[in-house]
């Protein structure tokens, strides 16, 4: 199973911000402790291309990024400052997801799984930034995979506790890439898009509630939209502990969500790439444990196949 990452490019970061840049890093390093992979499983992306990334987002916005012409308001929406550092780690963030979905679909090694180790930048729209996300990494992945001829039929299984707003109105005249977010039904964004399946959760939903939401949602996705790739927003924040949450889930039941997606791939024989999206829980050890066992959940699942 390939993981592909791209914390070494650091994205500087002010004294006091809230997005917990340095999880990236705490994963890859428990993930390497861990003796379950080798050490050709860890990859470095190319970064997204121009065209890779022109598929999903408007030229305007990308010369804008790439120059670094946004306007205060664009740049205060996204959430970081922009540096070049900014501009370089978007675009590997959104090559990692792209290098996962070519692996996944490659079969390398004889796994149907490869994973970025950050990503799942959902909040970013065509034409502007969001949420801390700059490129949109599952729209341009899942685009180039069809443009590149690979698939015709992708799903993108959101599990971020904040819905997938941008890749809802990025994808939403594509009907060939179905949209599914479980989402907090009162958290960010608070002015919700339509998906193609919106699955709202009201505050402090637990485990047993959320999987049966889950369940029910997958089977819609694969009954409907026939996927011959997944790409699986593993997010961190339905996590109880997590303090942009607002859900209530146990570490133990996120590993069961992660085992319900994973197993439905697996069954389906769908090839799946799997990023990280939120986690903001203190202490951070509690979010790189659920990114941690999302990975060797997806590693264990897949060789079961």
């Amino acid at each position: 199973m390939k993981l592909y990452y791209a914390d070494h490019f650091v994205l500087p970061l002010p004294d006091g911000h809230r997005f917990p840049m340095e999880k990236y890093a705490l994963l890859r390093a428990r993930l390497r402790a861990s003796g379950l992979f080798a050490d050709d499983d860890f990859r470095v992306p190319d970064a997204a291309s121009d065209t890779e990334i022109l598929r999903a987002h408007d030229a305007g916005y990308l010369r804008r990024v790439a120059g670094g012409t946004l306007d205060a308001a664009e740049v205060r929406r996204i959430g970081f400052p922009w540096t070049e550092a900014m501009v370089e780690r978007s675009r590997r963030s959104a090559g990692a997801t792209l290098a996962a979905c070519r692996s996944a679909l490659a079969r390398e090694g004889g796994s149907a799984c490869a994973a970025n180790l950050a990503g799942g930048t959902h909040h970013a729209h065509r034409d502007f930034g969001s949420g801390f996300c700059v490129f949109n990494d599952a729209a341009v992945a899942a685009l180039a995979m069809r443009a590149e001829g690979r698939v015709e039929r992708v799903a993108i299984v959101d599990c971020d506790v904040h819905q997938g707003d941008g890749t809802a109105t990025i994808l939403a005249d594509t009907p060939e890439v179905f949209t599914c977010s479980l989402h907090g039904a009162k958290n960010f964004p608070f002015r919700k898009q339509d998906s193609d399946l919106d699955v709202e959760l009201a505050d402090d939903t637990g485990d047993e509630a959320y999987l049966t939401a889950l369940d029910a949602a997958l089977d819609t996705v694969f009954t409907r939209a026939r996927p011959e790739l997944v790409i699986y927003l593993a997010g961190a924040d339905p996590y109880a502990g997590d303090r942009l949450g607002r859900l209530a889930l146990s570490i133990e039941g996120l590993q069961a969500r992660d085992e319900r997606v994973l197993g439905a791939c697996r069954a389906a024989g769908v090839p799946v790439a799997v990023a990280m999206a939120g986690g903001y829980a203190q202490p951070i050890e509690d979010t790189v444990t659920v990114h941690f066992n999302t990975i060797c959940t997806a590693a264990r699942t897949m060789r079961e196949a």
